[in-house]
């Protein structure tokens, strides 16, 4: 018998896609699956694509889970706290919700309210050293879906200092699966298909995780609501370091600055800097790809699988890095990052029961 493992809240979306690799993997068993509204019935009545996946869905409470080694926690926001709270110290947890990834409490009671729960390991093993951290922790938190996109492509440049850490604006869109299963009006097929629409702009609730992995002082950042049903593109955007990218005529200043490339010829291309720093991160990256230059990532290319696919120019009129972004939200941005930072918890390679390859068309 494998590693035992259980996911709480398995009938939604994520909960969906964890359950359907973990049948895939070849170290994990899954031994129970809990759902609140579900509990009793089949799995593959719920998920129709996991037939043959012989198993009825649980109560969510401490006695499900009293098998397993670890626990994925695939809960609203909020709800996870108090599960973790009864599970053994001996358990492993890996937390796809948002409890515990905030380190500073006044930001979570200012994008969500409650009780802050406090800070587990954050799992993002491509930032630098959380590998580590990952791989020793006993409870770690999974990171938000726009955070992944968003802090792959940001975190790096300004770790180099490419680019400037108070001047980030972002603008993503995600497919309706992020918004989870539960019946809404705004995500009726007759609301959406043929439509873009902004949502919780200027206070998406992913900020301050993306400004605490990030190093971003100031994140101006709208997400939008796209006619698909899993992936995110990312576009982030930033002022060059040194001045660079600003509207400002720089020889109204500085004479000298109206050529940057006389006091710094690495200022004559922003994105070479940014590229040079993006390449340094994520050479040896299993799941992370800088595409070749004139390519340009699309959600399509990273459906169904654990991958980051990115590019980065340079805003020929403004003169900001611009960096795009592409992941499956279910994927990277949730259940496959999850089952990655499970593996490291358990002392397995990385990249098992993962792919970086999507599925086409």
């Amino acid at each position: 018998m494998g590693i035992r493992v259980a996911v709480a809240g398995a009938s939604g979306y994520a909960g969906g896609e964890l359950l359907r690799l973990i049948a895939g993997h070849p170290e994990l068993d899954l031994v129970a699956a809990t759902a609140h509204s579900q509990a009793g019935a089949p799995v593959a009545a719920v998920h129709p694509h996991l037939v043959g996946l012989d198993l009825t869905f649980a109560g969510t409470d401490a006695a499900s889970f009293a098998d397993a080694d670890l626990v994925f926690l695939a809960l609203p926001h909020g709800e996870s706290a108090a599960i973790a709270a009864t599970l053994p110290a001996g358990v492993k947890v890996v937390d796809l919700g948002a409890d515990h990834r905030l380190t500073d409490s006044a930001a979570w009671d200012r994008y969500y309210g409650g009780r802050h729960a406090g800070s587990w390991t954050y799992g993002l093993p491509e930032l630098p050293g959380q590998r580590e951290r990952i791989a020793a922790a006993d409870r770690v938190a999974a990171t938000g879906c726009y955070a992944v996109a968003i802090t792959l492509a940001l975190a790096p440049l300004i770790a180099a200092g490419a680019v400037d850490p108070a001047d980030v604006v972002v603008v993503a869109a995600s497919g309706t699966s992020g918004a989870g299963r539960a019946a809404k009006t705004h995500l009726l097929a007759s609301e959406v298909m043929g439509s873009l629409s902004p949502y919780k702009v200027g206070a998406h609730q992913h900020v301050p995780e993306i400004k605490q992995a990030t190093g971003a002082t100031s994140l101006s950042f709208t997400p939008v609501l796209a006619p698909m049903p899993r992936g995110i593109l990312a576009t982030v955007t930033a002022r060059p370091a040194g001045g660079a990218g600003t509207a400002a005529d720089p020889a109204a200043a500085d004479p000298a600055a109206a050529d940057p490339a006389a006091a710094d010829p690495a200022a004559a291309d922003p994105a070479a800097a940014a590229r040079a720093a993006l390449t340094a991160a994520y050479a040896d990256e299993p799941f992370v790809h800088l595409l070749p230059a004139g390519s340009w990532p699309a959600t399509a290319a990273t459906l169904g699988s654990n991958a980051c696919h990115l590019q980065v120019t340079t805003d020929v009129d403004s003169g900001r890095v611009i960096v795009t972004s592409a992941i499956d939200n279910l994927g990277k941005g949730a259940a496959g990052q999850a089952v990655q930072c499970a593996n490291l918890m358990l002392g397995l390679p990385e990249t098992t029961g993962l792919t970086a390859f999507g599925v086409a068309p």
